[in-house]
């Protein structure tokens, strides 16, 4: 069993962890294997703060027990006692191993269970993530290039070094590039990314050539720097065959995604708002004028499909959009970075030189 104190094989193993922190907290910051079943809930941590404030540790101790008594503390310790039983290998996390955390312990040791606490708390935990990110993008990395539809991410997820950073993120980087998963807080971003390349542990990373932002989260500074001076190898596949990419993933599997999840007509509306909210976000880009005949185009293709025509009902505005916006504003962009390219290929050509 884990001691507590070895935070690197605790996120590199994907220790279970019981984090007592209040809802709040764990929102701001967690870690992937972390499960949030708090010792108080919001309102109950503000309150006995504001009594610590007022009145000192002891006042706001005592507090805290009256807050949290009776079949309230029964719940909570239920939780704690079916989440143990799910994962005897759990270990007790609060913000920085102290009340909380030990409060929870002492709780579980009366009802005849003995669970470890995490040293330091998650802020032990989120400085080894921060300073393992610093460590490992030191390592030999190439990134993996090319207009949008090429399969790029594809590419990342099947290198055994492949770290996927918009998977992390819950988001594929453009305007319509929102998953039905909501994106992490910053903090937890930055921690499934330690994480990751904690388990990797690879000696060269192979990684997607992305922008500082993916959706609402920033690549860590350290990450960026490193990318800056990275090899790059370019794919370069057919424009239909690009399409065709973008039809399987933006159109047939997001529909299909939003109707699994809010069902037939609230599903539609969804699937809909997400396919205009993904163009409006890049109408003064595009121009009002263009803007207004491609989104149009959006509501034909749309009207056509939901009368039962194929998802390529959507090339009618892809196409120029490719054209006119993506695909030129990344060339523009990696022509920046021209002395970086080592190799052009296609899907097939970059994953056989990948390998070898």
């Amino acid at each position: 069993m884990n001691n507590g104190t070895d935070f690197r094989a605790i996120l590199r193993a994907g220790t279970p962890i019981i984090d007592v922190r209040a809802p709040v907290e764990f929102q701001q910051g967690a870690v992937p294997a972390g499960v949030n079943l708090p010792l108080m809930n919001d309102d109950e941590r503000a309150a006995i703060g504001t009594c610590y404030k007022r009145h000192g540790a002891d006042a706001a101790l005592k507090l805290g027990h009256t807050l949290v008594a009776g079949e309230k503390r029964q719940q909570r310790l239920d939780a704690w006692l079916e989440a143990i039983r799910r994962h005897p290998d759990a270990l007790l996390c609060c913000a920085r191993g102290g009340q909380r955390s030990h409060i929870s312990q002492q709780w579980l040791r009366e009802a005849g269970v003995d669970v470890p606490l995490i040293v330091g708390g998650y802020k032990s935990l989120r400085q080894t993530a921060i300073s393992v990110t610093a460590e490992y993008v030191e390592r030999s990395m190439v990134l993996i290039g090319g207009c949008t539809g090429n399969g790029k991410t594809l590419l990342v997820q099947s290198q055994a070094s492949g770290v996927d950073l918009e998977g992390l993120a819950h988001h594929r980087g453009s305007s319509f590039g929102r998953t039905l998963q909501p994106q992490l807080s910053q903090a937890s971003f930055e921690n499934a990314l330690a994480t990751t390349l904690l388990q990797k542990d690879a000696t060269r990373w192979v990684i997607e050539d992305e922008g500082h932002m993916i959706g609402a989260n920033h690549l860590p500074e350290c990450l960026r720097d490193r990318m800056a001076q990275a090899s790059i190898a370019v794919v370069e596949d057919p424009f239909e065959v690009r399409l065709e990419r973008l039809r399987d993933e933006y159109f047939t599997r997001m529909h299909h995604d939003f109707l699994q999840a809010f069902g037939e007509e609230q599903g539609w509306q969804e699937y809909s708002d997400y396919l205009h909210q993904g163009l409006f976000a890049i109408r003064r880009r595009l121009g009002l004028q263009r803007f207004a005949e491609l989104t149009a185009s959006l509501d034909e293709a749309l009207l056509q499909q939901q009368r039962g025509a194929s998802t390529e009902v959507h090339f009618s505005w892809l196409r120029p959009l490719l054209v006119e916006y993506y695909d030129p504003m990344y060339r523009y962009q990696l022509s920046k970075k021209a002395g970086m390219i080592v190799f052009r290929g296609s899907f097939e050509d970059v994953a056989a030189w990948l390998a070898a």
